[in-house]
């Protein structure tokens, strides 16, 4: 497996450091992003800048994707300079970004037709997981192909979960950005509460991080709101992209989020104070603003 050429598309928080990841585990690795500069740090540890995504499709075995918004997605697959059009048959393609199902579903029907095996994989774990190689990877597509570029996600993530065909990958994320959202606001309620308790939050911390309360998000950005860090391991203004994605999900399946729809209102506020680039532990901030 290792000597498959990955192209990889996409240098934000996170794709640099999985880019990285890939080389360190002894793949060849093609990249393009859109602004060469913030590749560089990849082309630097060996990759291989592609002027374009059509260059980059034409010259790879495994196309990885981790970009923006569903609308970036669509401008890197479709059309007569994306991936589908100018891959190679037998091509597999890992869009990671997190998106829409329906596109998922698209994707793969129109890579299908083309001969080229599509997954949807978007992730979680946040800048820290990227740089450490444990990302949690959720994987939608076909079974039969799935163990080929099992490697390829290893060297990305530690938890690695077929969930099924085309477009449950993006569902089971919608899941994770659900249960993320109501969370948020907890994590946020209990360090706000702690500070006007005249109790130390950091110690609060230390007994609550390990009880019943325990999250990621407590143990990991309920730190960085005490230090008043707000810079982003993932961004709020793709939390807000991702929330929205979700309620679209669940409003078409009849199915009542009213918490996320709460978490979203809020996020939507703190976007509006000019929060957008902040990491998503900066909702905190929103909340010093109520007091």
């Amino acid at each position: 497996m290792a000597d498959k050429t990955i192209g990889f598309i996409g240098s934000g928080v996170m794709g640099k450091s999985m880019a990285i990841n890939l080389m360190k585990a002894g793949f060849t690795l093609n990249m393009f992003t859109r602004t060469k500069e913030k590749a560089q740090e990849v082309l630097d540890q060996g990759g291989t800048w592609k002027d374009s995504v059509a260059d980059l499709a034409k010259d790879s075995d495994i196309i990885i994707t981790i970009v923006g918004y569903p609308s970036d997605v669509e401008a890197v697959y479709f059309g007569k300079d994306g991936v589908i059009e100018n891959a190679k048959a037998g091509t597999y393609t890992i869009d990671m970004t997190t998106s829409s199902p329906k596109l998922a579903q698209e994707i793969y029907s129109k890579a299908k037709a083309a001969g080229i095996h599509a997954f949807d994989a978007p992730v979680s774990g946040g800048d820290v997981g990227a740089r450490n190689g444990n990302l949690a990877i959720m994987v939608g597509g076909a079974k039969e192909q799935f163990e080929i570029i099992r490697p390829a996600l290893e060297a990305m993530g530690s938890n690695i979960v077929l969930q099924g065909e085309a477009g449950s990958g993006q569902h089971t994320k919608m899941c994770n950005q659900i249960a993320i959202a109501s969370g948020m606001l907890g994590v946020c309620e209990a360090i706000i509460y702690a500070e006007h308790a005249g109790l130390d939050p950091k110690t609060v911390l230390e007994s609550i991080s390990y009880g019943a309360a325990g999250s990621w998000s407590l143990s990991n950005l309920a730190p960085r709101m005490i230090d008043q860090d707000f810079e982003p391991g993932f961004y709020v203004k793709h939390f807000i992209k991702d929330m929205k994605i979700a309620i679209d999900a669940a409003d078409d399946m009849d199915v009542p989020v009213p918490g996320l729809k709460l978490a979203k209102e809020l996020y939507d506020k703190l976007s509006e104070a000019g929060g957008d680039n902040n990491g998503t532990q900066a909702l905190y901030k929103y909340y010093q603003m109520m007091k």
